[in-house]
């Protein structure tokens, strides 16, 4: 099976979604949808007047702007990389590479190859053969866009494990609550607050004795790794609160600011998610 490019034309949107994060975010789960795939839970419904392949033309080179452009190394040419990953997203659209991304990688030639490993920016060269469905697919995805196939709370691209929060598998009161309590903070204050919601799976990985004592720490992959985030009676307002019984237990451990700061960023989010009906 190949995605129809021309089925969602003919749509009027009512609202395009407000940023290019998540007009990528809509795109990209309406085709990963018609491969049978689950995209971002927290996307807007797609619909649209252009085909799939100009709405992933104009949505990624929307993405692509100048200021994102110049983050990358400067012995690229940026407008040369836009145009080329734009193309290999139209030729992924068309040729099955959404359906099966280890077959279409293993058509593209080196140099095409080395265009992903850029835009994802990926230290090593791609070696399809190594790679497994989620890395694969990812490749093909525009980094705001890319899934947890596996639900395992982590998203790989190509060899490489991220932690993002929200992820593909956030629920969308969840993440617009999340939106609405960190839209002020600094790049730096969002991220560390990014990494504290993800560290529930990274320690659940830990594995302890009845003593106690640090044993191992289970690795992606391995058959005993668990998501606890994955269960559905995982329960965000009750992780805001343990932060804040947290900052209330150590308080005069730690400096009033980071207790000022953390006190009202758990209290904040806690109370958007109870007004979004997330629990």
């Amino acid at each position: 099976m190949q995605i129809d490019a021309t089925s969602a034309a003919g749509a009027t949107t009512a609202a395009k979604p407000a940023s290019a994060n998540e007009q990528l975010q809509s795109l990209f789960s309406e085709i990963l949808e018609q491969t049978g795939r689950t995209g971002y839970a927290s996307a807007d419904d797609y619909s649209s007047d252009l085909t799939l392949a100009e709405d992933v033309r104009s949505s990624w080179e929307n993405w692509f702007s100048p200021a994102k452009a110049a983050s990358y190394a400067a012995d690229y040419d940026p407008a040369q990389l836009k145009q080329d990953y734009g193309d290999l997203l139209v030729r992924a659209l068309s040729e099955g590479g959404y359906e099966d991304p280890q077959n279409f990688l293993k058509s593209l030639s080196q140099s095409e190859l080395a265009t992903i490993q850029h835009v994802q920016r990926l230290a090593d060269p791609i070696r399809v053969d190594g790679l497994n469905e989620e890395g694969a697919l990812n490749l093909l995805i525009p980094p705001p866009a890319q899934v947890d196939l596996n639900f395992d709370g982590l998203t790989q691209t190509g060899l490489g494990l991220g932690i993002r929060f929200p992820d593909s598998r956030t629920p969308k009161n969840v993440a617009d609550a999340w939106e609405e309590a960190t839209a002020d903070l600094s790049p730096q204050e969002k991220m560390h607050r990014e990494l504290q919601m993800k560290l529930p799976v990274l320690f659940a990985n830990m594995v302890i004795d009845d003593q106690g004592s640090f044993v191992r720490q289970r690795e992606p992959g391995d058959v005993d790794w668990v998501n606890p985030m994955a269960s559905g009676d995982y329960s965000y307002v009750d992780y805001t609160q343990q932060n804040l019984d947290y900052l209330q237990a150590y308080r005069y451990q730690m400096s009033p600011e980071q207790y000022e700061q953390g006190m009202q960023f758990w209290s904040t989010f806690q109370q958007l998610l109870k007004v979004q009906g997330a629990h």
